[in-house]
């Protein structure tokens, strides 16, 4: 059988990102081990399947670095992560200072929120 087991989000800075991933949107570190100039820098949800890691991975390929700036120059999100109640995470995270694109707005069975993470991406929240 096939499952995710991985998935990453390019960033402009790893420990930005660790500190953005980690104080904002609440992530726990999982590994943090050094790869050359870089690290293997994962996450996971607190509460959710230990295996399941967000890679914190850095853009240093020149075409990463293109894709991930056309996303976020087209109000693109790169990913979406799923809340619970999208307009109590949009409240606790701008109180913390995260620059929201888009407030919570419903969208037929969903609602969604998009915000930007400091490290060069859009991401949403959405809540079914």
């Amino acid at each position: 059988m096939i499952k995710i087991n991985l998935t990453s989000v390019l960033v402009d800075d790893q420990a930005k990102a660790l500190e953005f991933y980690t104080k904002a949107l609440g992530f726990e570190k999982k590994h943090d081990v050094p790869a050359g100039e870089a690290r293997w820098l994962t996450v996971i949800s607190p509460g959710g399947s230990a295996d399941i890691e967000l890679v914190l991975e850095p853009n240093g390929f020149p075409a990463a670095k293109v894709y991930q700036k056309a996303l976020f120059d087209a109000g693109i999100p790169l990913t979406s992560f799923a809340v619970d109640d999208c307009q109590k995470e949009y409240e606790r995270m701008t109180k913390l200072g995260v620059v929201f694109r888009t407030k919570p707005t419903k969208m037929g069975p969903v609602t969604i929120a998009m915000f930007e993470d400091t490290c060069g991406n859009l991401i949403q929240l959405h809540q079914v």
